[in-house]
């Protein structure tokens, strides 16, 4: 199938498609930031929270989140005519990483949502993406009535190297969140560009 549009006389444009993450703790935002973005209808996989999962999901800071992504969010943004992005939001919970592994498989990059509020559950994400040499952005996600820092602040307290970009962003409104995964992309080219210039060098 071709997809794209053409000028009369050209012929259709078929886009380069490209697949991001979208991941990060429980109750960041990550399902909020798919769906902000996505032209087509979302696919969620969410179920509500119950008494069994009390003891293993932490819902303090989020008190009002009431369902939790088992498997992936899945949507699609076309940032232009010859390119276009899918976006697997992966499971915020410990009990779901292990589905992260097949999530990333072909992934360009990743977008690492943090919350000021529960920063220590980025770590996991952050940590993930460093040790398999995936280029990712974090995203600090401003939820209403939480703490504001500096970005070098936030940069420092998650341990960041000075190369990973880090953004302040809105899941739930598209033109930043289109800044946050224009940036991801951007990252991932220079990253893949400086190690092709390692490789020969």
């Amino acid at each position: 199938m071709i997809f794209g549009r053409s000028e009369r006389g050209k012929p259709p444009v078929e886009p380069v498609t490209l697949k991001i993450l979208v991941a990060g703790g429980f109750g960041v935002g990550k399902t909020t930031l798919v769906g902000a973005v996505s032209e087509i209808r979302p696919l969620r996989t969410e179920e509500l929270l119950t008494e069994a999962g009390r003891p293993v999901d932490d819902t303090s800071g989020v008190e009002g989140k009431h369902t939790t992504t088992v498997a992936m969010d899945f949507g699609r943004i076309t940032l232009r005519e010859d390119l276009v992005l899918y976006l697997f939001g992966t499971p915020g919970q410990e009990r779901f990483w292990f589905m992260w592994d097949e999530l990333s498989e072909g992934a360009l990059g990743a977008v690492v949502l943090a919350d000021t509020r529960r920063l220590e559950d980025s770590f996991a994400a952050v940590d993930y993406f460093e040790r398999r040499s995936i280029p990712f952005l974090v995203g600090v996600n401003c939820f209403e009535g939480s703490p504001r820092y500096p970005v070098e602040d936030v940069r420092q307290a998650l341990d960041l190297d000075d190369g990973v970009p880090l953004l302040m962003c809105d899941a739930r409104d598209r033109e930043s969140v289109k800044e946050a995964l224009i940036g991801v992309v951007q990252h991932a080219m220079a990253y893949a560009a400086d190690r092709r210039q390692a490789v020969t060098t």
